[in-house]
């Protein structure tokens, strides 16, 4: 048997202390990475006089909303909401998917585009992209890209019981000549 020429170290063998010691100083690594942060990223330096760049607008919030719901002695909830700029004008729309606050069973959906309003700077509702007399309810939602996506379940005959939709569709809408236009977006399958 051959001699390695490598004399065996002591300290090559991991012992619990040396992985306390690791797992100290990765925690202290991350807890660090997570206080320090990198400026925001730009695309491109500004040239030389270019003016800053506006401040942020704040998109609508649903809280500052009366929805067009009628909930009778129950709240209505907003389940979800996203933001986003759907009608290219450089301000955030807020898009809020809304229901009663009923104690069992499945209540439908409203979905309504909020703005902020005139002077007064207060939320409107611009659009209903979802009529709660619809009898639908709202999932899978997002707004990316200026275009409000949503699956949405329902009822083939006013016989199916309310706990039990038996009918998914997914819906697109996007701003177009004035209106939200709904479309069916290009990934959707039938079920």
């Amino acid at each position: 048997m051959q001699q390695s020429v490598v004399p065996e170290l002591a300290h090559t063998h991991t012992r619990p202390i040396h992985w306390l010691a690791t797992a100290t100083a990765l925690a202290g690594v991350v807890a660090l990475s997570s206080v320090v942060q990198p400026g925001s990223a730009t695309a491109a330096q500004p040239g030389p006089g270019a003016k800053a760049a506006p401040a942020a607008i704040a998109p609508p919030d649903p809280a500052a909303v009366t929805f067009p719901v009628d909930c009778g002695p129950a709240d209505v909830v907003v389940q979800k909401k996203a933001s986003g700029d759907l009608d290219g004008d450089g301000s955030p729309e807020t898009v809020a998917v809304v229901r009663c606050d009923a104690g069992s069973g499945t209540p439908p959906n409203g979905v309504y585009v909020l703005t902020q309003g005139g002077a007064a700077k207060k939320p409107r509702i611009v659009a209903t992209l979802i009529d709660p007399k619809d009898r639908l309810s709202v999932t899978g939602f997002a707004v990316r890209d200026g275009a409000v996506t949503a699956t949405l379940l329902g009822y083939s005959s006013a016989d199916v019981p309310s706990c039990c939709p038996d009918v998914k569709d997914r819906a697109k809408w996007q701003w177009k000549n004035g209106a939200f236009v709904r479309s069916t977006p290009a990934d959707a399958q039938s079920v």
